[in-house]
């Protein structure tokens, strides 16, 4: 491999509230994988990207057997093994995740973003005096893709069916914050500001979804969050990217390699899962093991910063190239990109996949009762789905209670693993 001298330090997980500029305001448990292996992190990295819990795989709509490489819809989450989710439960209220290091308190409160900041300086649970609220990087390591969306018509029940998008070893309760079943909103540290008003991001572990929420709601009350607080590994969710100067970034972090440019035109996910073959039959960039990355990967590498330190950039590092786009308000933009995760729902089944916003997280949204228009209700960073295939053209105003864009064709940034200790990420 060859390395040049520009290394890039990114640490996009934490805005404003870490920074301070806005005041006032005993047993193991595995997943994913298979069964019986233990924790594949690897020593040295400081951020460590555990896997998604996906095992099953999927078409365009369902569940599917196995594809193998060549088939269509190989090269999908549930192809590869990273490293296993795995807890343990300290018996004092708080479990240890063994693969990132992090420890978090096994139970939450439900507060306001004030409280929530007060309530983590006084927090000595299990005689420890360093609680933080996690940044969204740090929430993120916890969800799992082996969670099943409840969301339907009726927001006042639990459909058979669904799962919750985070471990059993942490205490959960659907509607835990709100009175909707998907209300279940886990608060991070990481804030924007959306048309002067703060907002936080946060990570719905009903639903399996990442966006940003306004710190006040409309009638002027604070909102309450499901809020979990965490301890330990200070550099997680910091990027260490050294550009390779032959269109390879490789994160010294996570121990990923991707691609310095990106697809440059929109596909389906077949598509999207097609061109990494493609990509791998020439090999692209001298190297044959390319893939979709997944939810967790692709996030691992969203700059959260960025957009506000610089308005109208895009959220990955500035060491990376993103292809512009003109999004559905006529504005300059940048894509959704597509992982090779699909976001299962009671609802929908495998139709929908997940995809992560490195541009406005746009909504045809109405605020006030004005007219409906796209506007970045959900911020750059979201984490939200899209259908796998279909028509664009058949969602004018979006799907969902805030109306998500609806793209369809999204973009794609390959990725392999090159971490000596882990080699190739390969096929499980």
């Amino acid at each position: 491999m060859r390395f040049s001298r520009r290394i890039f330090v990114s640490v996009g997980g934490c805005y404003l509230c870490c920074q301070g500029a806005v005041k006032g305001l005993g047993s193991a448990f595995e997943l994913a994988g298979s069964v019986g292996e233990m924790p594949k992190s690897s020593p040295g990295l400081t951020y460590p990207v555990a896997d998604t819990g996906q095992e099953r795989f999927f078409d365009n709509f369902e569940e599917i057997d196995r594809p193998e490489i060549g088939d269509a819809f190989f090269g999908q989450d549930a192809h590869f093994r990273g490293n296993l989710p795995s807890y343990q439960d300290n018996g004092d209220g708080t479990v240890t995740d063994l693969v990132t290091g992090l420890m978090w308190e096994k139970g939450y409160r439900v507060v306001s973003w004030e409280e929530a900041r007060r309530a983590a300086d006084s927090c000595r649970l299990a005689g420890f005096d360093d609680w933080r609220l996690p940044t969204i990087k740090e929430l993120y390591s916890l969800v799992l893709f082996s969670g099943v969306d409840p969301s339907g018509p009726d927001m006042s029940r639990v459909p058979e069916g669904a799962r919750p998008f985070i471990h059993p070893v942490f205490d959960f309760q659907y509607g835990s914050n709100g009175p909707r079943i998907i209300d279940t909103q886990l608060l991070s540290c990481t804030l924007r500001r959306f048309r002067g008003q703060p907002f936080v991001y946060g990570l719905n572990v009903a639903d399996g979804r990442i966006k940003s929420y306004p710190v006040i709601e409309r009638g002027g009350s604070a909102k309450k969050f499901t809020v979990r607080f965490v301890r330990g590994n200070p550099d997680y969710g910091k990027n260490r990217f050294v550009d390779n100067g032959d269109g390879t970034i490789t994160d010294l972090a996570t121990g990923l390699m991707w691609e310095k440019g990106d697809s440059g035109k929109g596909m389906t996910w077949s598509e999207a899962l097609e061109w990494a073959q493609q990509k791998n039959r020439s090999k692209h960039l001298g190297y044959s093991d390319w893939r979709l990355p997944d939810a967790k990967e692709l996030q691992s590498i969203v700059d959260y910063l960025r957009p506000q330190e610089e308005p109208g950039a895009p959220a990955i590092a500035d060491v990376f190239h993103c292809t512009p786009i003109i999004n559905e308000a006529g504005r300059k933009d940048y894509p959704y990109f597509w992982t090779s995760t699909t976001h299962e729902s009671v609802r929908r089944g495998g139709a929908d996949a997940v995809y992560l916003c490195f541009g406005e997280g746009l909504g045809y949204f109405a605020p006030m009762g004005a007219p409906r228009e796209p506007i970045d209700i959900h911020g750059p960073g979201a984490q939200r789905s899209d259908p796998k295939t279909g028509d664009p053209k058949a969602f004018p105003r979006g799907r969902g209670p805030q109306g998500d864009v609806v793209r369809i064709f999204n973009f794609v940034r390959l990725v392999r693993t090159v971490d000596a200790a882990n080699p190739g990420n390969g096929p499980g």
